[in-house]
């Protein structure tokens, strides 16, 4: 595995597995220590995603040393607010058994963020959390938060993909230091994109599948992709995306791919924030 250095000084792996809509504690168990045996060290979960016990179980079953492990959660806005947020991270804790969480990132930029934002701060000076960031911030808000708070973010995870591939947000979140994570890397299989005639041609062309293309596509952009999947071949696939580089022509043609467009919905949507805010953790 390949590392980044975060703005704090803190190593994130470069390519992360993440555990969203996997429910049943056991099937979640057992794909985080097959995860960590294909060689993933970055493990992503949130509050509402209901598998925080599962990863606390999995962490203290692997043979891998806790600190070789790099472990994400996220705040979910029904927690937002100082003394709410701080509870629930400490809860999340509880959970997965652990002494401190490497990195917490707020979920959604809605809601009393700013002060769940501060509880992450006093959180992270008093060394239970090692890096601390957002999750779906568009590059406004992302800049108005990061200019009024004393610990930078280190993470925005946001959708990126070939359809979506979220320029704009790259360039603000390089120019405030705040290390870019893609989630939905292969927009959840819509769109065609395992069809696609543009990436079946270049994976052709390296001898790679679709997914590795576009992985090894987002790392070449500078951005942390993070994939999914409970098949331990395809997990053992997703990881193997550090021994080739597509070249400038190929990424230039996966670039004439953008829409623009997210394959999910809009946060300037209306109807989205009013979606995303009824619902429970």
């Amino acid at each position: 595995m390949e590392y980044i250095t975060l703005n704090n000084g803190i190593k994130m792996p470069k390519a992360g597995f993440g555990v969203f809509q996997i429910k049943d504690k056991n099937e979640c168990v057992k794909v985080i220590l097959d995860a960590i045996d294909a060689g993933y060290r970055l493990i992503d979960t949130a509050q509402s995603y209901g598998n925080e016990e599962a990863v606390g179980e999995a962490v203290t079953k692997t043979s891998v040393p806790r600190e070789e492990l790099f472990i994400t959660t996220k705040v979910w806005i029904s927690n937002y607010g100082y003394e709410k947020a701080k509870a629930s991270v400490e809860e999340s804790l509880k959970k997965m058994h652990l002494d401190y969480i490497d990195l917490v990132l707020l979920h959604q930029p809605f809601k009393d963020y700013y002060g769940a934002y501060h509880a992450l701060e006093d959180l992270y000076k008093e060394g239970k959390i090692k890096a601390i960031g957002v999750s779906n911030f568009y590059p406004d808000r992302l800049v108005d938060l990061a200019l009024d708070v004393d610990v930078k973010p280190a993470i925005n995870q946001v959708e990126v993909n070939p359809f979506h591939q979220q320029d704009k947000a790259l360039e603000y979140n390089n120019k405030y230091g705040v290390q870019l994570e893609a989630w939905a890397p292969f927009a959840e299989g819509k769109n065609g994109i395992f069809t696609n005639e543009t990436l079946k041609e270049i994976g052709n062309k390296y001898n790679k599948s679709i997914g590795q293309v576009i992985l090894r596509w987002l790392l070449q952009r500078g951005i942390v992709p993070l994939s999914k999947t409970v098949k331990k071949e395809r997990m053992l696939e997703n990881i193997n995306i550090f021994d080739f580089e597509l070249s400038e022509e190929d990424m230039k043609k996966i670039a004439n791919l953008n829409t623009n467009t997210s394959s999910f919905f809009s946060h300037y949507d209306p109807a989205t924030v009013e979606m995303i805010c009824g619902l429970k953790r």
